[in-house]
């Protein structure tokens, strides 16, 4: 291997949201120097690259994503570090090693963990993971309306952080169903305006409807309870701007439920986008279901066993240690948030959830869940109202209305839509990616024995 060869390449550099208690040189710093103290001191979101001699350190939280594939080059390993599958293609592509290149072979970094490579040559060692947070569980108070208090609590600080970054000129959108989570958020987002000497009708709610959709219905009613009717707009969208393709291409993933939702999203941005181009910041509530376990078992294979003995299993799977997880993808929302971050990226968007923010997870899982539910797996479908609602009226005054769940691509369409089937997805993404393949078949290969040195 080539001694003095940069062999760490960083397309996309040390990047934060709402970030808190460092800037991003030092976030980058402790990063290097596998400082897991320092990080777990911060709040908010950060993705972040650094190097110590041989051992590149890249850790990350679940709201931005951060991505790496290892490359041969000049005799010896290259660290490719992205956001994109894509993105770390095209640079292979540029270097004529696009040959190399498979999607199944890069590697998200977990939420929450520090992940070390040691770059020494073949075979490239496995990577060490180390976190950097781990809350404490179920300590909190059995009280709903102080645990409530306490978690809407943090998100309000999450939001009135993210929001003081914004220019105060801006205005600031918020993905609006009417439901949960999306409610609270957009309570929450003009109450921290508020109390940052800020015009709260700068936050905007927006809800897409392809026609005679639930959510809009709903949305409106809220609105209108609310007194917000002056701040709420409807997205009109028509079925054909429904791509699930599109989706696949953007969020580079197959798991059905993202795919639709991610095709949604992109309807209600480009919408957003069409009206008011030069708006650059949009909340949402993205996290909310994750951190009150607002999903229904039967849907899935879990058991109430296991996601109470899983305290962090809706935010970052079933771990890193596990069978389960993926290293293509990592699990949980930290696999999932890219249906979020992915379409508001494509439209020039920073997304924020204030329920993603570490401070406010810790308050979801200091709740005492399992005595709370006692055992009961139908409690689940009534704690994240009665958690969510008692919180916002504590801190905020207001008695929000609790309209029912349904997921946002359901909500959006007038009649159910018929589910798209993993195997379709799995098959439009391998089709993808062949493609995009081939192509750079054609172009001239670069050996990984060449050793003129890489230009700068």
């Amino acid at each position: 291997m080539l001694e003095g060869v940069d062999r760490l390449i960083d397309l996309v550099g040390t990047r934060s949201s709402g970030l808190t208690g460092a800037s991003d040189a030092q976030v980058a710093e402790w990063t290097a120097q596998c400082d897991a103290e320092s990080l777990a001191r911060t709040d908010g979101h950060f993705a972040a690259v650094g190097r110590d001699g041989k051992t590149v350190r890249l850790a990350r939280t679940i709201g931005i994503p951060l991505r790496y594939f290892v490359a041969k080059m000049y005799h010896g390993p290259f660290l490719i570090v992205g956001d994109r599958m894509d993105q770390i293609f095209e640079w292979c592509r540029e270097q004529r090693i696009a040959w190399q290149f498979e999607p199944a072979y890069t590697r998200m970094v977990p939420a929450h963990y520090i992940v070390e490579l040691d770059q020494v040559g073949c075979p490239d060692p496995a990577p060490r993971y180390r976190r950097f947070f781990d809350p404490p569980i179920g300590r909190g108070s059995m009280n709903l309306y102080d645990s409530g208090a306490t978690y809407i609590a943090a998100a309000l600080r999450a939001l009135k952080r993210w929001i003081a970054g914004v220019p105060e000129d801006e205005p600031i959108a918020v993905a609006f169903s009417g439901g949960i989570d999306s409610t609270a958020a957009l309570l929450l987002a003009r109450h921290a305006c508020v109390e940052l000497g800020r015009d709260p009708d700068r936050v905007r709610a927006f809800t897409l409807d392809f026609g005679g959709g639930e959510d809009a219905a709903q949305a409106e009613r809220a609105a209108r309870e609310l007194g917000l009717n002056s701040s709420w707009e409807r997205i009109d969208a028509t079925p054909d701007g429904y791509d699930l393709e599109a989706a696949i291409r953007l969020i580079e993933d197959y798991q059905p439920l993202d795919v639709e939702c991610a095709a949604t999203a992109l309807c209600l941005l480009r919408g957003i986008k069409q009206r008011h181009p030069g708006l650059r910041h949009l909340i949402d509530g993205d996290g909310g279901d994750e951190n009150l376990k607002s999903y229904p078992l039967e849907d899935s294979d879990l058991t109430l066993s296991s996601v109470l003995r899983n305290p962090l299993l809706y935010q970052e799977g079933w771990g890193v240690d596990a069978i389960k997880h993926s290293l293509a993808y990592s699990g949980g929302l930290s696999r999932s948030y890219v249906r979020t971050y992915a379409p508001a990226a494509a439209f020039g968007l920073q997304a924020f959830s204030p329920f993603t923010v570490r401070s406010v997870i810790a308050a979801a899982v200091a709740i005492p869940f399992e005595q709370v539910l006692d055992g009961r797996a139908e409690r689940l479908e009534t704690l994240k109202r009665d958690v969510v609602c008692a919180g916002i009226k504590a801190v905020t005054g207001i008695q929000m209305p609790a309209n029912p769940k349904r997921r946002f691509q359901d909500g959006a369409a007038g009649t159910p839509r018929p589910r798209v089937s993993k195997a379709w997805c799995r098959r439009t993404f391998s089709r993808i990616w062949q493609d995009r393949l081939r192509d750079a078949e054609a172009v001239e290969r670069r050996s990984g024995n060449e050793v003129s040195v890489p230009a700068r």
